[in-house]
C-alpha cells in the first residue's frame, strides 16, 4: 500500500511530463500541481484524474522496458475497482494539498468550516497533550471527509467503449463504466449528507458519523471516554453547521432508439450527480456518463417485499455531452473547421450547397431543404424592454401524398440539431408533449417531467402523422408555436415552462391522396388557427412526370447500388457533422435590420395583403354564380393557408434574417427578403396547384363540371376526332368521378339532370351511360 501511494503522489505531481521540482516560470506549470493549486485555493472542487495519464504515467517510468500489458497496469486496476481507489487518491490528494497562494478566493479564516475546524484542532491538540502526559496514545476525533473540500473524479480513457444501459451487468459492479443515452428526469440539487456532526448536552464531546448511504440511523448516545467513565449516557444533538453537505442531483438516463432491440420498450438507469458533475446534465441531453456501477440496497417496507434484490445505480464521474448546444459547438470549432466554413462563404452560393447537403439520398425538393436549412439557422429572438419576446424560431409543415420521403425529412433534420425530438401524432399525447405529473422517488413530491417539446428547448421539434393527433392533444401546440412557452396547472403545480423550439410538422392528406380541388383545411383536415401559426406550409404532390421520374430513379438506383449519394465521393461535400458546425456558426451571428431594407419590406407585405383581397374577392365572385355553396367545384380561395396576415410579416422577416445568417452578412440586405418571398410564394403556388386549364371544368357547378369529364372520356374513346360519342361504362365512370373529387350522390345528381333534358340515357341495370345527342 505505502509502495502505491508513492507512485499515486508522483503520478499527481508529474502529471503529463514535468516532475513539480522541475517546475521554472519559463516551463509550464504541470497538469495536476495545477489543480491542486487551484483546490488548495478554493477555486476548485473537483481533482480529475485521467486513465490516460495513469497509462502514459506508468509506460514513461517502465525502466525502457516494453510497455507491459493493460490488464496488469495501475489504470486497469482504478477501472475494475474505481470505489476503493477514490479514497485512496483522495488520502494522496490529503497529503499533497499546498498552501494557498496570492490567488486565493477568499480568506480561510472567513469561512464557517475552517473557524471550527481550527477550533477542533486546537481542542484536539489540548486533549492529546493530555492523554501523552498520562502515558496514552493520541487520536484525531474527525474523519478526513470533514476536512476535505474536494472530491476525486476518475477521467475514462478515450478507447472505453461506451455501452447500452441493457449491456451494463452484475459482473460490472463497482467498475467505471461508461453509458450512452437520452436524459429524461432531473431533479433538484439538492444538499446530501456525507459526515454527520453531533454535540454531547453532557461533556460537550464532538462526535462525527459517516454517511454512506441515502437513509441513515442518526446517534442517541455519547460513547465517549468521558461520558463511559462517568456512565451518564449523554444525549447528542446533531449539528448542521458541523456536518459537512455536498452537491446532490439525482439524473434518469434512458436508453436510445437506435439501442433498443426489436420488441422491447427502452431501459433507465439512475444517475448520482455529486458536485461537480451537478447541474452538467439537462432534459433532452444526448451524453456519455461514466461512473462507478454501485448496488443500491431497498429500505423499508420496499426492502422486505425485494427481499435479497437491489436497485443499481451509477455514480458519475465524468458527462461529455454528444449533442452539444449551438454555441458550444462553435466555440469548441477546430482551426480545421473554421477553415473550411471560411472556404466555403469565400466560394459563393453556400446558400445552395448546404441545402443540397440536407438529406442528400433524398431527390429533388430542392426549395424545401433551403427552408429546412433556414429553420436550422433560425433567427435573433427579439426581446422588447418591456420584457415581451418575439419568436426567432421558424415553423415549417410539409404536406402531400404519401412516399414523397416528409418523414426522412424530419429524421435528418432531428438528427442534425442538436437537441432534436422526433415523434409521431398518433403515439403523442397531451402530457407527452408538454409536461406529466410524477412522484419524486427520492422526495415523494409531486414534479414535473417534460414531455416532448421542453426535451427539444433551444432545439427542433419533428412532429410526423401530425394529421394523426387528438384535437385534444393538438391545443397543446398552439402556445407553444407562438409564445414558445408551456402553462402548467396541475396537481397544485402552477408554473411556466420554456418551450423554445422550431416546430416541423409532415402531415398526410385525409383522403390519402391530395385533393386539388379541395382547400388545404379540407385535405389535411387541420384547424386554420393551428396552420395559421406555421411560417411556410410545403404542399408536395406526386405528380407524374417522365423526365422526373427518370431523374428520380436513376438517383435511387445509384444510392441502393452504392451506397451513398453521388455527391459523397467529393472531397467538398458537406457531411452532417460539418453541417452542424455551419448551423452553429450562422447562429452566433444576429444581423440587423437596416431602414431602407424595412421599408421595402413593407411595402411588399402591403402589396401582398392587396393581391390577397382581390384574389379573395375574385374568388367571391365567382362563388355567386354556383347555384349553391354545397355545390360548388372551385374553392373559395379564403383559405387560411394563402391569407396574408400579421403572421406572414413576420415570417418574411425571420426568413430574411435566417438567409442573412447563411450569408454570414451582419445586415439584412433586399436580396435575402425577395428570397422569403420567393420561398414562400413558392409554398403557396404549391398549395394553389390544381390540374391544367385544359382539365379543369369549365362551369362552376357540380353537374357542369362531372358532365365535361364524361364528355371528355368519351371523345378520348371515340373513334375520331368527327366521330359519335359512343357508349361507356356506369361503373367505369363512376371512379373516374370519385378520382376527381366528387361523391356518388354529385354523379347520381349529374346523370338524373341530363337525363331531364334528353343528354344522356341510363339503361334499366344502369351499366350503360349513352349521349341521346352530341354535345
Amino acid at each position: 500500500m505505502q509502495g502505491f501511494m508513492s507512485s499515486g503522489k508522483k503520478a499527481l505531481v508529474d502529471g503529463d511530463t514535468e516532475m513539480a521540482d522541475e517546475f521554472t516560470p519559463e516551463k509550464p506549470r504541470a497538469k495536476y500541481v495545477e489543480q491542486l493549486q487551484q483546490v488548495a485555493n478554493r477555486t476548485l472542487d473537483t481533482v480529475e484524474v485521467a486513465l490516460d495519464d495513469v497509462r502514459a504515467f506508468e509506460i514513461k517510468h517502465s525502466g525502457g522496458h516494453p510497455p507491459f500489458a493493460f490488464a496488469s497496469s495501475l489504470a486497469f486496476r482504478i477501472e475494475h475497482n474505481a470505489r476503493s481507489y477514490v479514497e485512496l487518491f483522495s488520502k494522496v490528494v490529503d497529503k499533497l494539498l499546498p498552501e494557498p497562494d496570492g490567488s486565493a478566493m477568499q480568506d480561510p479564516d472567513a469561512d464557517v468550516m475552517d473557524v471550527l475546524y481550527q477550533a477542533r484542532r486546537d481542542r484536539d491538540q489540548r486533549d492529546n497533550e493530555a492523554l501523552q502526559a498520562e502515558g496514552e496514545d493520541s487520536v484525531e476525533s474527525f474523519p478526513a471527509e470533514l476536512k476535505r473540500r474536494f472530491v476525486v473524479r476518475f477521467v475514462p480513457r478515450q478507447e472505453q467503449r461506451a455501452q447500452a444501459v441493457r449491456e451494463v451487468g452484475a459482473g460490472q459492479i463497482g467498475h467505471l463504466v461508461t453509458v450512452r443515452g437520452l436524459v429524461t428526469r432531473v431533479s433538484e440539487v439538492r444538499p446530501a449528507m456525507v459526515v454527520a456532526a453531533y454535540v454531547c448536552d453532557s461533556c460537550g464531546s464532538e462526535m462525527f458519523q459517516q454517511v454512506k448511504s441515502r437513509q441513515f440511523l442518526p446517534l442517541t448516545q455519547c460513547q465517549s471516554k468521558r461520558c463511559v467513565e462517568n456512565r451518564s449516557r449523554g444525549r447528542l444533538h446533531r449539528q448542521t453547521r458541523g456536518s459537512r453537505f455536498v452537491r446532490f442531483q439525482e439524473v434518469r438516463l434512458q436508453e436510445l432508439t437506435d439501442q433498443v432491440p426489436m420488441g422491447d420498450i427502452p431501459r433507465s438507469l439512475t444517475v448520482h450527480c455529486i458536485e461537480a458533475t451537478a447541474r452538467t446534465l439537462n432534459p433532452g441531453d444526448v451524453a456519455h456518463v461514466s461512473g462507478v456501477f454501485v448496488p443500491l440496497p431497498y429500505t423499508g417496507f420496499r426492502a422486505l417485499r425485494a427481499g435479497l434484490l437491489a436497485d443499481t445505480l451509477l455514480e458519475a464521474h465524468h458527462v461529455r455531452p454528444l449533442k452539444r448546444r449551438y454555441d458550444e459547438l462553435a466555440a469548441a470549432a477546430s482551426p480545421e473547421v473554421h477553415e473550411r466554413l471560411a472556404q466555403l462563404q469565400r466560394d459563393g452560393d453556400a446558400y445552395s450547397r448546404v441545402a443540397r447537403a440536407i438529406a442528400p439520398e433524398i431527390f429533388g425538393h430542392d426549395d424545401v431543404k433551403k427552408a429546412l436549412l433556414l429553420l436550422l439557422v433560425g433567427a435573433p429572438t427579439k426581446r422588447m424592454r418591456d420584457g415581451m419576446s418575439i419568436r426567432g424560431d421558424i415553423n415549417v409543415c410539409l404536406m402531400g401524398d404519401p412516399g414523397v420521403a416528409k418523414s426522412q425529412l424530419l429524421r435528418f433534420v432531428a438528427k442534425v440539431a442538436p437537441r432534436g425530438v422526433y415523434t409521431t401524432g398518433r403515439g403523442s399525447s397531451g402530457a407527452g408533449l408538454t409536461a406529466a405529473v410524477l412522484r419524486d422517488a427520492a422526495s415523494g413530491e409531486l414534479v414535473l417531467e417534460g414531455g416532448a417539446l421542453v426535451l427539444a428547448d433551444n432545439g427542433i421539434c419533428a412532429i410526423d402523422e401530425f394529421d394523426k393527433m387528438d384535437e385534444n392533444d393538438r391545443t397543446a401546440i398552439h402556445e407553444v408555436m407562438e409564445q414558445q412557452t408551456i402553462s402548467i396547472s396541475k396537481a397544485g403545480i402552477t408554473t411556466t415552462l420554456n418551450a423554445r423550439t422550431a416546430i416541423l410538422a409532415a402531415a398526410n392528406p385525409a383522403r390519402s391522396r391530395y385533393n386539388p380541388r379541395l382547400t388545404p383545411e379540407e385535405n389535411i383536415n387541420l384547424p386554420a388557427a393551428l396552420l395559421s401559426r406555421f411560417d411556410v406550409l410545403f404542399l408536395m404532390l406526386d405528380r407524374p412526370s417522365h423526365d422526373d421520374d427518370l431523374r428520380l430513379a436513376r438517383h435511387v438506383a445509384w444510392v441502393h447500388t452504392h451506397g451513398r449519394h453521388p455527391d459523397a465521393a467529393d472531397a467538398d461535400a458537406i457531411d452532417p457533422d460539418m453541417l452542424r458546425h455551419f448551423v452553429a456558426a450562422a447562429r452566433a451571428r444576429a444581423p440587423s435590420l437596416p431602414r431602407s431594407v424595412a421599408d421595402y419590406v413593407v411595402g411588399a407585405y402591403v402589396q401582398l395583403r392587396q393581391q390577397h383581397k382581390s384574389a379573395s374577392a375574385a374568388a367571391d365572385a365567382r362563388r355567386s354564380l354556383a347555384r349553391s355553396a354545397v355545390d360548388s367545384g372551385i374553392s373559395s380561395g379564403r383559405s387560411a393557408i394563402g391569407a396574408t396576415t400579421p403572421r406572414t410579416l413576420l415570417a418574411i422577416l425571420r426568413l430574411a434574417q435566417a438567409r442573412a445568417r447563411v450569408r454570414a452578412a451582419d445586415t439584412v440586405e433586399i436580396e435575402d427578403v425577395d428570397e422569403a418571398l420567393r420561398l414562400m410564394d413558392a409554398a403557396h403556388v404549391t398549395l394553389d396547384a390544381r390540374p391544367p386549364a385544359a382539365d379543369r371544368p369549365t362551369r362552376t357547378d357540380t353537374s357542369s363540371a362531372i358532365y365535361a369529364l364524361i364528355v371528355r372520356h368519351a371523345r378520348m374513346l371515340a373513334a375520331g376526332p368527327g366521330a359519335e360519342l359512343p357508349q361507356i361504362g356506369y361503373a367505369e365512370m363512376l371512379d373516374r368521378v370519385r378520382d376527381a373529387g366528387f361523391s356518388e350522390a354529385d354523379f347520381s345528381r349529374c346523370i338524373q339532370q341530363y337525363e331531364d333534358i334528353d343528354v344522356l340515357h341510363v339503361n334499366v341495370s344502369r351499366t350503360r351511360i349513352t349521349f341521346v345527342s352530341a354535345p
